[in-house]
């Protein structure tokens, strides 16, 4: 696996110690990356905020706040992505458990959103910083006029100095909230949506290990990940803590998102004090997960990270090597066609194989699709009784995976 860790990079080349330090001299170089940021999305897990879900930590919170107002006061800007709602919120529900019902957990989201919110409004009042609370959904992203309208929202608050924190809409949304994660994509999201140069992801774990760390013991970190990959993904395993929904694959799924933006992530564990700090002076703690040397522009950005999937299209092995080349996807190439959805939606091309090559906007509803899958445009008046575009998917809306 090319680049999972500077053991393997260096027996990739030879044994020697010379690689070793190339390797070294290698990772210095990414850090300094790292240390160079100036617009930088931190995103803290519930299991860090509060003590096992039931108070919000406020001390943790103040150090936290406190490390985040140096680096402002260094000229960088921030912007915070928080969990901990419905863990503020439970003990007001007085329950005597966590909430369990999505309605349960809306009500809690509720009563611990200004919880949460106050807990930061005071670390960073005594800094003289203003706080400015936005709350997001995926629909926030999948909507091209929102996810526009969001970022510049986001942009003009950091220009303007004030610190955006921002959280899930957990009062409002049921699937986000069913689904454990939910705001590690959300700071992936958020760090496309600034054009973050570094996204850190602060959780209770110490980085990605080679294996999983709480059974194994032994089980060794890796330091850098070049590229998320499969054999990477299969290392992810366990749902995370009690208080938190995410777990690694979340994590990893965060780094895949960036990573497309150009904003290198690194994941460090929260519970090691000052970790903010150290992260951003270059200590090497964690595991820096590295961005694509070709970062895709906002509208398709907003492709690949706003829109939620809504079909896919198989396509034959021409119709693949077309889509490399920079061409448009075409009906001829098409093998099969899955999924109930209408024009302009986001659907995924995917080879003979099932392995996701592309996504794209299509400028046909799936009724229409299945009639003229395989066909050549031409025919394509005969088939519907309508003209319309040769292509299925433009090129200009069309990301490459």
């Amino acid at each position: 696996m090319r680049g999972m860790t500077t053991m393997t990079m260096a027996s990739n080349v030879s044994g020697s110690e010379a690689d070793e330090v190339d390797v070294d001299v290698w990772l210095k170089a990414y850090w300094q990356r790292v240390r160079d940021a100036k617009r930088v999305v931190i995103k803290i897990g519930s299991n860090l905020l509060t003590a096992n879900g039931e108070t919000i930590q406020e001390d943790w919170i103040a150090s936290r706040c406190s490390e985040i107002a140096a680096l402002i006061a260094e000229g960088r800007q921030i912007v915070v992505v928080t969990s901990g709602a419905i863990a503020a919120g439970t003990p007001r529900l007085k329950l005597g458990r966590r909430p369990r019902t999505v309605p349960e957990k809306q009500a809690a989201a509720a009563a611990g959103q200004g919880v949460l919110m106050r807990a930061y409004e005071e670390a960073f009042g005594k800094f003289d910083l203003p706080v400015a609370q936005v709350l997001l959904t995926r629909d926030d992203a999948s909507n091209a006029r929102r996810y526009y309208n969001a970022r510049d929202t986001l942009t003009t608050l950091l220009d303007l100095g004030l610190v955006p924190v921002i959280n899930e809409n957990d009062t409002v949304v049921t699937e986000e909230i069913r689904n454990f994660g939910d705001n590690d994509t959300l700071a992936a999201l958020v760090a496309c949506l600034v054009d973050a140069d570094l996204l850190l992801l602060l959780s209770d774990v110490d980085g990605l290990f080679e294996r999983d760390p709480r059974q194994d013991p032994e089980a060794k970190p890796i330091p850098l990940v070049e590229r998320v990959t499969a054999e990477i993904e299969q290392l992810a395993g366990g749902i995370g803590s009690a208080v938190g929904k995410g777990g690694m694959a979340t994590k990893l799924r965060a780094a895949k998102k960036s990573a497309r933006c150009g904003c290198p992530m690194v994941l460090a564990n929260g519970f090691r004090e000052g970790m903010i700090s150290r992260i951003m002076t270059g200590d090497q703690s964690g595991t820096l997960f590295l961005s694509h040397d070709d970062p895709i522009n906002s509208r398709r950005r907003w492709i690949v990270n706003g829109l939620p999937c809504e079909g896919t299209l198989q396509l034959d092995d021409g119709a693949v090597e077309a889509l490399q080349s920079g061409k448009s996807l075409l009906a001829s190439g098409i093998i099969t066609c899955d999924g109930d959805f209408d024009r302009g939606a986001a659907i995924y091309c995917v080879g003979r194989d099932g392995k996701r090559v592309a996504k794209g906007i299509t400028a046909y509803a799936s009724e229409h699709l299945s009639v003229i899958v395989g066909r050549k445009s031409s025919d394509f008046e005969a088939l519907l009784g309508f003209v319309g575009k040769d292509e299925i998917i433009h090129r200009n809306d069309l990301v490459m995976l």
